[in-house]
């Protein structure tokens, strides 16, 4: 014991790590179909390695927050943003709705059992995840006129309650979001992110990463002409004629190839590659003649390339008003195969409207993707690298957001740094939704700060609260621990029956988000968005956690007031 204490006094980061690595290795055990997950885990190894006594700045827990929560924002920003509406009423009775319950329960418990105002300020802090409440009871401690000795033992007290009951307030959140609200509702929140995400994507299919169609869209065919007499523009339009989008790429005749122009005629035996639509394609070579599998020289390379929709020239217009208003030089072999809005794909329908902020995905030669670009809009250049200046200064407006105070009376209401953070990855992801040339985050840099910002996060309360908790339930017995856990549970319960039964959820997934954000509970919405392995949760959980932040503050002094 003394040795691991000599070494995390030295590198008490070392701690931090070690429980990452403990709590995610005890996280993949199962039992039965209960799971502990990897957040969880972490927070219980770190309260175990605590006993051994570790000091660790608490810079490193608000910087591995606001990583975690500004990710969070960035990704589901533009998503965010389009859900707001009449359908968000029920993210507001959510937050509405666990508030009250908290507070009754609070209350209820401080008056059967005796409790001082302090200790149930501190059960309402820690039960509820919710350390501002700390903060604002304290604050209205100060104004009960009470003797200075008197004032002291009660805020104490405060920090007594929260001690003993933050920790299980973090892990029952993550049991009672994830494990029983799958069990209340008898489903699974993968399965219905799925669901939700293909509902959005309305019948478009997205394939991951390594996945490609047996059989695509877009193919490239070599045939040998059977009959003079057509020209390159006249084998196009008959293509055209009959629905289909067909180009002539490359000829060969007599061994040696052919520039490609409209007004040149075929003759018996040329070879030539077709491009396009695969059964437009089909269609057209059954009259041209055999084809080839294969003929050297005849290969030409294709490309795919992401063009930001710039030019207000086909903004807010259909795709049908779009394509009749080009010419049959400028659509010549340009594809666009994909249509994204806000990072989700949007079917090519002639009645799709074309907003600001749309990405097209074109395919074809390089020169002539390149020629539709220079009309359409700035290539979007994929890159594996991050954009520091946008995201620093995302965090950094964030974090100075959440130091502004806005006082209703002499109740002071804010949004603390995490609220900042989430609220300022919101609006950079959109304007990164809007402008796609700056403000790059790959996926796997985002999913990298989001895990392990929330797990850093979680195993930093365990390693700095751990031994505090434990001594004190040891020296006051298991009341006050187990009160606490009747304040976790029982407003995210009456919370689940209200969702379930009166606004009536039909998706888990989005369900959970907007309970876990409802407390505010960060370590439970990072297992809820493991589980679901999208974001489909997150614009719930962002609505419900801006107003819980409110909600949940005011209670510190409504807890003195009525304890």
């Amino acid at each position: 014991m003394d040795f691991l204490r000599s070494i995390f006094h030295q590198a008490p980061e070392i701690a931090l790590f070690a429980a990452l690595a403990l709590g995610y290795w005890v996280g993949k055990f199962r039992f039965g179909s209960f799971q502990l997950g990897g957040v969880a885990g972490s927070l219980l190894a770190a309260v175990l390695i605590s006993q051994v006594g570790v000091t660790i700045d608490s810079g490193i827990k608000a910087v591995l927050f606001a990583l975690f929560i500004y990710a969070v924002g960035f990704e589901s920003g533009p998503q965010f943003f389009r859900s707001l509406g009449r359908q968000s009423v029920k993210e507001i009775l959510m937050a509405l709705v666990v508030a009250v319950s908290g507070l009754v329960t609070v209350v209820v418990i401080a008056r059967v059992f005796h409790l001082d105002k302090g200790l149930a300020a501190g059960l309402a802090a820690g039960g509820l995840t919710q350390s501002a409440i700390i903060g604002t009871a304290g604050s209205a401690i100060e104004k009960l006129g009470l003797a200075p000795d008197e004032g002291q033992r009660m805020q104490a007290n405060v920090a007594i309650g929260y001690a003993v009951t933050y920790i299980f307030g973090s892990f029952g959140a993550i049991i009672m979001c994830v494990n029983v609200l799958q069990w209340l509702t008898g489903r699974k929140i993968r399965e219905d992110a799925i669901q939700a995400e293909q509902e959005l994507l309305k019948g478009v299919r997205v394939y991951g990463t390594g996945e490609s169609p047996a059989v695509p869209d877009l193919v490239g065919r070599i045939f040998r002409v059977g009959q003079a007499g057509r020209t390159v523009a006249e084998l196009e339009a008959s293509a055209t004629a009959n629905g289909g989008t067909v180009t002539v790429e490359r000829i060969q005749r007599r061994n040696a190839m052919v520039g490609v122009d409209g007004s040149l005629a075929l003759e018996a035996g040329d070879i030539i590659l077709l491009v396009g639509r695969r059964a437009a394609v089909v269609a057209l070579g059954a009259s041209v003649g055999e084809e080839l599998q294969g003929a050297e020289g005849m290969d030409v390379v294709m490309v795919r390339r992401d063009v930001a929709i710039s030019n207000n020239q086909y903004l807010n217009r259909s795709v049908k008003d779009i394509l009749d208003s080009l010419s049959q030089e400028f659509k010549h072999g340009v594809y666009a195969v994909a249509l994204m809005r806000a990072g989700t794909p949007v079917p090519i329908a002639p009645t799709t409207m074309v907003m600001p902020g749309d990405v097209v995905t074109l395919f074809g030669t390089p020169q002539d993707v390149q020629k539709a670009a220079q009309s359409v809009g700035p290539i979007i250049v994929p890159s594996d690298k991050t954009d520091f200046v946008f995201h620093g200064l995302g965090i950094t407006v964030g974090l100075l957001i959440g130091l502004l105070v806005l006082r209703l009376g002499s109740i002071p209401i804010t949004l603390g740094s995490g609220g900042g953070a989430l609220l300022a990855g919101l609006l950079f992801g959109w304007w990164r939704s809007r402008k796609h040339t700056f403000g790059n985050m790959p996926t796997a840099a985002s999913t990298l700060l989001r895990d392990l910002g929330l797990a850093g996060f979680v195993a930093m309360v365990g390693l700095q609260s751990g031994q505090q908790a434990v001594t004190t339930v040891m020296q006051q017995g298991l009341t006050l621990f187990l009160l606490g856990v009747v304040v976790t549970i029982v407003p995210l319960l009456i919370a689940m029956l209200f969702g379930k039964y009166v606004l009536r959820y039909d998706n888990v997934a989005v369900f959970a988000g907007s309970l876990s954000g409802a407390r505010s509970a960060n370590p439970a919405f990072g297992e809820i968005l493991d589980k679901a392995g999208n974001s489909i949760p997150t614009a719930p959980f962002a609505i419900t956690y801006a107003l819980a932040n409110v909600f949940l503050t005011l209670l510190g002094p409504l807890v003195i007031a009525f304890a």
